[in-house]
């Protein structure tokens, strides 16, 4: 029996070699070989432009320092935290000279002690001298257990390093003491510092002293005049710190094996969580919390004025202007928008009658409501004016634009030949900074005097236009050929969906069927028309070219800038929601065609429900987005001719009219307009979860 056992062993010994011989001996295809030259040929040359070129070496430098250094923390607080179950004195040696190495970089980077300064020694001097008092102490710990010799260590250790560091800090830092400032902060930290003890189910007395030695800390040296003190003032500033820390240290216990097993556990999850909540907390949360409190103070960040800058933006006709609402009323795309919504009316009564529902998912209703509801709310905004209404007309333009555009490209392209080249192509855009997409796009946008060649792609297309609809000649009648052929294909679909399925099919040609109509109208000047496109007539009766202004004639130059945003935004629209419907299950599709189900009810039906949570996902990313908008403003207008947003109105007031308490308040209507999306998008993942 043992003899078969070791033939097996080494049967599958045998095995696990040859396997890994193969794996070592087989040769690569041609397109691995090509994509490892291509690898190296990248590194060489960009080892080269950085030997050439100084900034290219700077950037790669900083770049290699921060993953190397990133990385070098993250393998090394693992490493320390693998000595804490077997190696206590170990670990509580490091910890605490680590400890010691950050005061002493403190200190010494920030030249407050004696003896720091420019180059590399003393750099070094003081962290090393800290980690070395640091770490002493915290291995005196580790080794006593009797509380009395504990509390000694602490006291004297803690107390002979606070007695230094007053004795080292440089005359010009010697703190002018406030007593009402250092009682204030210490009583109000020793009581917040005991609480969240009590909180966390612990003895009090650890919190109370330790938030006693914060508030100390800062009302000694945050709350005093610096250099108008003397090495008197620096004693009495930091060595009761050092004896409040050290009486925190001295009274607690060395770990027993269960605890440091907790401990090792518990710090697995602040290793890998702990950069990321340190980051959110030094970046977003105290920035917030300081700019919430500058929004309430004055211009000069003097001066106490409450909600007087947030009232002053509601106030302002710049920022919200209501005066002409009514001309909404008289706006063209009001009109048409209500004439669509009439056409959504009347499909919807028709469906009532055949499904028993008037609006639904893929009901014909669906696409005139939502097309009447954009330009209802176009003319809605051309009315109202101001930096609040254009951010609130980005939401609505960009968010439905991009995630429409991106499902029906994710749609359409789906399974279908060229379908990488196509996605690829829509996505590039991503790739491109929203600086680099405006300057795009103002070349796209750009007009010249009509004396001149128009080189914006916009204005030539329009100026040729213009000129081809009141011309004469060949290629004008092969425009109104191909005219009337689009016509009599729109009236026979018109036609064959009236007799074949209804109202509800008919919607989409007659609405093609109006519009491109009326081109055909303008262009061959049937009924008194001149023509379309870029031209205007003069009194006399002459026609000459005529420009568009796309981004300094309002209102819709807004329009304008919202398609640089929603032309970036669509590949990212498409790519998410692509993925989505790849994940919806086959059985479901395959089902519904058994079931007799067409192409367009198994979108509307089965995969547009399953996907809905991940429109939802876009939504209110793409709304996050849009709300922040700055760089294309910037860039195109500066937020003149009605353009200006809350980002830009933001930098403008902080920044170019040095109004920050007005620029703070902006910046808060900012953070508070998309905290209510960031909040319903985590609960409904916290939910789905």
């Amino acid at each position: 029996m043992q003899t078969l056992e070791r033939s097996d062993e080494s049967a599958s010994e045998e095995t696990v070699s040859t396997l890994r011989r193969n794996v070592l001996r087989r040769d690569r295809t041609p397109r691995e070989y090509l994509t490892l030259g291509v690898g190296v040929l990248v590194v060489l040359g960009l080892l080269v432009w950085s030997f050439f070129e100084s900034k290219i070496r700077t950037t790669s430098v900083t770049v290699v320092v921060a993953v190397v250094a990133s990385g070098g923390i993250w393998v090394g607080a693992n490493l320390l935290f693998d000595q804490v179950r077997d190696n206590y004195q170990r670990f509580n040696a490091i910890a605490y000279a680590i400890i010691g190495a950050v005061v002493g970089v403190l200190l010494h980077g920030n030249l407050i002690t004696v003896g720091s300064g420019e180059g590399f020694l003393p750099w070094v001097l003081g962290p090393l001298a800290g980690a070395a008092s640091f770490g002493a102490i915290g291995l005196a710990l580790a080794l006593n257990d009797d509380p009395q010799r504990r509390l000694a260590i602490g006291l004297g250790g803690s107390a002979a390093i606070g007695l230094v560091i007053s004795l080292l800090i440089r005359d010009v830092y010697y703190p002018g003491l406030d007593a009402v400032a250092i009682v204030a902060y210490t009583v109000v930290l020793a009581a917040i510092g005991g609480g969240l003890s009590y909180l966390r189910k612990r003895p009090p007395v650890g919190g109370v002293l330790l938030g006693a030695a914060l508030g100390w800390l800062i009302g000694a040296w945050g709350g005093a005049d610096l250099g108008e003190g003397s090495i008197a003032t620096s004693l009495v500033a930091t060595l009761p710190v050092a004896l409040l820390i050290g009486t925190r240290l001295g009274i607690s216990k060395n770990l027993d094996y269960a605890e440091r097993l907790a401990l090792d556990t518990r710090s697995r999850a602040t290793i890998f969580v702990g950069p990321a909540l340190l980051f959110i907390f030094g970046l977003l949360v105290i920035p917030a919390i300081r700019t919430a409190y500058l929004s309430l103070l004055d211009r000069d960040s003097q001066e106490w004025v409450g909600l007087e800058n947030y009232t002053s933006v509601f106030t302002d006709r710049d920022s919200l202007d209501l005066e002409n609402w009514t001309w909404m009323f008289t706006s063209v795309p009001f009109l048409i928008g209500i004439g669509v919504l009439v056409i959504a009316l009347i499909v919807g009564i028709q469906m009532r009658r055949t499904t028993g529902y008037a609006v639904e998912i893929g009901n014909p209703t669906m696409a005139p409501l939502i097309v009447g509801a954009l330009l209802v709310s176009f003319g809605v905004f051309t009315a109202l004016r101001g930096t609040i209404i254009n951010n609130m007309w980005w939401v609505v333009v960009v968010t439905f634009g991009s995630t429409a555009m991106g499902l029906a490209i994710a749609v359409f392209a789906d399974q279908r030949r060229g379908e990488r080249v196509a996605k690829s192509i829509v996505f590039m855009p991503m790739a491109i900074s929203l600086v680099g997409a405006s300057i795009i796009w103002r070349f796209v946008y750009a007009a010249r005097d009509i004396s001149t060649e128009q080189t914006g792609v916009l204005n030539a297309l329009w100026v040729g236009l213009g000129k081809l609809s009141t011309g004469s000649g060949l290629p004008t009648l092969i425009i109104t050929a191909v005219l009337i052929l689009i016509l009599l294909g729109l009236f026979m679909m018109l036609a064959y969906n009236l007799t074949r399925y209804g109202v509800g099919r008919a919607v989409v040609p007659g609405v093609l069927i109006l519009l491109v109509g009326w081109f055909f109208i303008r262009f061959i000047g049937a009924f008194g028309t001149v023509g379309v496109g870029g031209f205007k007539v003069a009194p006399d009766g002459e026609i000459s070219a005529q420009t568009v202004n796309f981004v300094q004639e309002g209102p819709y130059n807004n329009f304008w800038l919202m398609v640089i945003m929603i032309w970036i935004q669509t590949g990212f629209a498409m790519v998410i929601l692509s993925a989505a419907m790849k994940a919806v299950p086959t059985e479901f599709i395959e089902a519904a065609k058994i079931d007799g189900a067409t192409d367009s009810q198994i979108f509307w039906r089965v995969t547009l429900p399953q996907i809905a949570t991940t429109i939802g996902v876009v939504v209110t990313t793409t709304i996050v987005g849009v709300m922040k908008v700055y760089d294309i403003v910037k860039v195109m207008t500066n937020g003149q001719f009605g353009t200006q947003v809350l980002a830009n109105n933001m930098f403008q007031e902080a920044f170019s009219f040095t109004n920050i308490g007005k620029g703070a308040a902006l910046a808060m209507l900012i953070f508070l307009s998309v905290l209510p999306i960031m909040y319903s998008n985590i609960r409904r993942m916290q939910r789905e979860g």
